[in-house]
């Protein structure tokens, strides 16, 4: 691992698709078990029988399409003076997203972005301290491995240079044609968690050296964060095969998203040190030295990608399921069974970004290679959710 790191002041004083066979990755593969309409419900942690628990059934709204023609999107970040930031993951850039009137303005294309396969730009997140650094962090697929690096947004800049030079955060996670993992996100904490993938390579995921499908926790400049469960690691959980979503619930507890092979997607509460399975399991585990996922689906129904918490629930995207997922949960447990909702009305879904409230901002994935795009796509709905 190597972790670089620039001096931020200065920057700112200057410028004020393939898919292996039986492979669930993005929805391309096909389900060896039969598939149930249902989701499994699994055990998971013990929750205080005081914690409130959101109706067991739910309703999505679509409010509004916020936004259409949209390439490849994949990361979505809103941005507190309005808006919200787009990444494509085949072309590179990032855009701004006007959220009243649907304008489109690019603030500039990400140098050394590799698009191949499951790989490009990928996930995007605002520096805990934007107000004042107006610091943007993506995670893309390079030449050579995944990485996440920072760059100022300044609009004041003409349209289209509006980036500045990426600052390479991190470096040094595997890179494939597939599970190149991609989410990232900063915790109430402000710390930087950084989803992986095992790139194809399964042996990875179980070996807590190998950055390869894991979660990591990192500080803003790129460094393992203080109490992380290995000594000198970024490492935070491993035993993933290919992690898309991260969230937090009300209560600052972690929840994770990733894809499954043949049989079972996840949905897992994350515990810092806690190993999920992967290779050596898939879904629910008889074996007590692996962490049992909260829910989990047939690969048909889910193939799931981003997540955001919002009343009670964990709402989960996904791409060969085409369908909005509602959780809700007690604790870090299931507390009624999942609810689909949008299924087929808008073809594949990739991210999931809370808006607020009752309200969420979600992503289409039909211009990826694997949708049948329609007019209009892709596409960023406003949904309203109980």
């Amino acid at each position: 691992m190597i972790v670089q790191r620039r001096a931020v002041s200065a920057v700112l004083a200057a410028s004020a698709l393939l898919v292996t066979a039986g492979c669930s990755s993005e929805g391309g593969g096909s389900s060896a078990a039969s598939v149930s309409a249902s989701p499994s419900r699994t055990a998971a942690q013990t929750s205080p029988a005081a914690e409130e628990t959101p109706p067991a059934k739910g309703t999505v709204k679509v409010v509004r399409t916020v936004a259409e023609g949209l390439n490849s999107p994949w990361g979505l970040v809103p941005l507190p003076e309005g808006g919200l930031l787009v990444a494509s993951r085949d072309q590179g850039t990032i855009t701004r997203v006007d959220t009243e009137t649907g304008k489109k303005t690019e603030l500039g294309e990400v140098p050394g972005v590799s698009a191949a396969g499951e790989g490009g730009l990928l996930g995007l997140a605002l520096s805990p301290d934007y107000a004042s650094d107006r610091m943007v962090y993506a995670y893309f697929t390079s030449a050579s491995d995944n990485r996440v690096v920072r760059m100022i947004y300044d609009p004041a800049r003409p349209v289209g240079d509006q980036l500045g030079a990426p600052d390479t955060v991190f470096k040094g996670i595997p890179k494939g044609m597939i599970h190149n993992g991609g989410r990232i996100a900063f915790d109430p904490d402000r710390l930087l968690y950084v989803g992986t993938g095992e790139s194809g390579d399964r042996g990875l995921a179980q070996d807590k050296k190998s950055l390869g499908g894991k979660i990591l926790r990192l500080t803003p400049e790129g460094e393992p964060a203080a109490g992380n469960p290995f000594a000198d690691s970024a490492v935070y959980s491993y035993g993933h095969r290919n992690v898309q979503g991260l969230a937090w619930d009300s209560k600052q507890r972690l929840f994770a998203a990733e894809f499954g092979q043949d049989t079972w997607d996840e949905l897992n509460a994350i515990e810092p040190g806690a190993d999920y399975g992967w290779p050596k399991a898939e879904g629910t585990s008889e074996d007590t030295k692996f962490r049992n996922p909260t829910a989990q689906w047939h690969t048909d129904d889910a193939s799931p990608s981003g997540i955001a918490y919002a009343e009670g629930s964990i709402w989960m995207a996904g791409l060969k399921g085409q369908r909005l997922w509602r959780v809700p949960l007690k604790g870090t447990a299931v507390s009624a069974d999942p609810q689909a909702f949008l299924k087929g009305e808008y073809g594949r879904l990739r991210t999931v970004v809370s808006a607020g409230g009752d309200k969420l901002w979600v992503t289409t994935s039909n211009t990826d290679g694997r949708g049948d795009p329609k007019s209009g796509d892709d596409r960023i709905l406003e949904l309203e959710v109980s």
